[in-house]
């Protein structure tokens, strides 16, 4: 069901208004997949999506976020507080916002921490589901937080998944995971599981390289989307030399995937050699051969998709359903 904010002026509708777990039931995983692939396969003007912006604030950083897609037009709207901010509820909040790109005028709410969590697992396994092996995935996972589980969630929603082994630095202290198997980073377990892995997600804070770049096999799949800073990596420059690396836009890459920048700085691969998801998704590029590397850093048309998808799914539910 979809909540409502009203408007003082009665000659006004009022806008829905969804909360993260009302997004979750109206979309899942394998939802947000299916749209984000057919987006990829029409014409659309993703390139031209303006740069995420950065206003430093007192107590942090707020984010916006806006593109336009046909006739709907949204942005969203983040605050990211300073780490140690005891009167932050959450360290990210925010909102999206739809418009109505015929009258201009607002046409959703939703909270914007929930149609980033649905939306990165879903641009990643977009990007690579031609890419997968084709056998049940043994996958390892760099990292514990919403995208570290959301990606296991969503790679399960689309394939069979054998195992899911998550790499924490402090395995006592992820109580999150509850019974999922857990391995300390370092340990000879940890480096077994990325060296069996049919696909290694990297999900995580690091600033420098995770692992050693040949303990990735030659079909594997490695999804990387901790950084997005241009000074910042969770891959070593010589992975992605001898992969494919798919990547969101070249545009976008080039400016903000800090493991493509100081990989193409140190020469390992060139601007060239990045293909666009969007070719990989229509089949004009089939990475085979070696191993992948999907780097993502989110880009503003893809929330925009998902909250199509989460309103569509919202507008399908049968009345007093969540």
């Amino acid at each position: 069901m979809i909540t409502t904010v009203g408007h003082p002026e009665p000659h006004r509708s009022s806008v829905p208004h969804l909360s993260a777990a009302e997004v979750f039931a109206a979309c899942g995983y394998r939802e947000a997949v299916d749209a984000l692939r057919t987006a990829m396969s029409t014409p659309t003007n993703a390139l031209a999506d303006p740069a995420r912006q950065f206003v430093p604030v007192e107590n942090g950083v707020m984010l916006l976020m806006p593109a336009s897609r046909g006739s709907a037009l949204g942005v969203k709207v983040l605050t990211v507080a300073d780490p140690g901010l005891d009167q932050a509820p959450a360290r990210i909040q925010g909102l999206y916002l739809m418009f109505d790109g015929t009258t201009m005028s607002p046409s959703a709410i939703l909270d914007g921490p929930a149609i980033t969590t649905l939306r990165t697992p879903a641009v990643s396994v977009a990007a690579v589901l031609d890419a997968l092996p084709q056998r049940p995935l043994r996958v390892a996972v760099y990292g514990h937080g919403p995208q570290a589980v959301g990606h296991a969630e969503c790679l399960a929603a689309v394939r069979d998944v054998a195992s899911v082994r998550y790499l924490v630095r402090r395995p006592v202290t992820v109580a999150a995971l509850g019974d999922a198997d857990v391995a300390a980073i370092g340990l000879d377990e940890a480096e077994k599981a990325v060296r069996e892995a049919d696909v290694v997600v990297c999900a995580t804070t690091a600033s420098e390289p995770l692992f050693p770049a040949d303990w990735i096999k030659d079909d594997a799949v490695v999804i990387a989307v901790g950084s997005h800073d241009p000074d910042g990596r969770e891959l070593e420059a010589d992975l992605l030399g001898r992969a494919h690396v798919i990547v969101e836009s070249r545009e976008t890459a080039l400016r903000e995937a800090g493991d493509v920048i100081m990989a193409i700085a140190e020469q390992a691969l060139t601007a060239d050699d990045l293909i666009p998801m969007a070719d990989v998704v229509t089949g004009r590029a089939r990475p085979s051969g070696k191993p992948v590397v999907f780097k993502s850093v989110g880009m503003a048309w893809q929330d925009l998709v998902v909250a199509g998808a989460v309103l569509r799914g919202a507008s399908a539910e049968p009345a007093g359903q969540s």
